[in-house]
């Protein structure tokens, strides 16, 4: 009988040397759990293209981007630089509908989460949806954001202590994604994700991005008409397709 060599589940390529998750959503709830499994920090990065190009000109962000566990691209010019450049097609990901799926994995597996971030009321009603929406979840934990800095290693301790299978993390966590690439060795147990929004939304108290709107890629459009100062944002796009350009003509990977 012939060795078959599993494929693995998950392929990390590299554009204009960020790294990206190649990851199908046949084989997300696998890897989810394989994450799980591990004993080394979990961290899953949502990257849209403006933090892709953070990563590009800030070293901390980049290593972070580095580390973590999953790198799960949500813009459709990453999709289409990875192209561009002859790479393997990434999955493209809307960050709300990814969330809900990597809810509906931890309740099928009876697992747990915690909530960190937001103000109080929100974060009450976050917590409660979720657990209206996915019951077997366990719910272990909640903690507000916009704390003081002098609570901060009582918060590292309750979430130690609770030992969450993940950490849906939000507004109000100094830092952000930062702040779980700070703290990450002091946390083995658990994923943990960051989504500015995410609390705000389950509470119902911010809209979520339409799926029409993101799957033509103009997810950025409702920041733009709150504050039309971001049609800069222009300038960053068009300093990415440059870079793909001079990638390709160079080869430069």
């Amino acid at each position: 009988m012939e060795n078959t060599i599993e494929k693995p589940l998950k392929q990390r390529i590299f554009l204009l040397k960020i790294p990206i998750d190649v990851i199908s959503p046949e084989n997300l709830e696998a890897e989810i759990m394989n994450i799980l499994s591990s004993e080394e920090p979990k961290q899953i990065v949502l990257l849209s293209l403006w933090d892709f190009l953070r990563g590009r000109r800030n070293g901390e962000y980049r290593n972070l981007l580095k580390s973590a566990s999953l790198v799960i691209p949500t813009s459709k010019s990453l999709i289409r630089g990875a192209v561009f450049l002859g790479k393997p097609k990434p999955y493209r990901y809307n960050p709300f509908s990814f969330i809900i799926k990597v809810l509906g994995i931890l309740e099928k597996y009876n697992k747990s989460v915690y909530f960190f971030g937001t103000r109080k009321q929100s974060l009450l009603t976050a917590e409660n949806n979720v657990k209206k929406t996915f019951p077997r979840i366990r719910s272990v934990g909640r903690f507000t954001g916009f704390y003081p800095k002098s609570i901060e290693n009582d918060i590292i301790l309750g979430i130690q202590k609770s030992a969450p299978s993940f950490v849906l993390v939000s507004d109000g966590v100094p830092g952000g994604e930062k702040w779980i690439y700070k703290h990450r060795r002091q946390f083995t147990k658990s994923i943990f994700l960051w989504s500015s929004s995410i609390l705000d939304i389950f509470a119902e108290r911010k809209k979520r991005i339409s799926d029409s709107l993101f799957d033509k890629g103009l997810e950025v459009l409702p920041q733009i008409l709150k504050n039309p100062l971001k049609i800069f944002f222009i300038f960053r796009y068009l300093w990415y397709n440059i870079l793909l350009v001079v990638y390709r003509i160079f080869r430069l990977g």
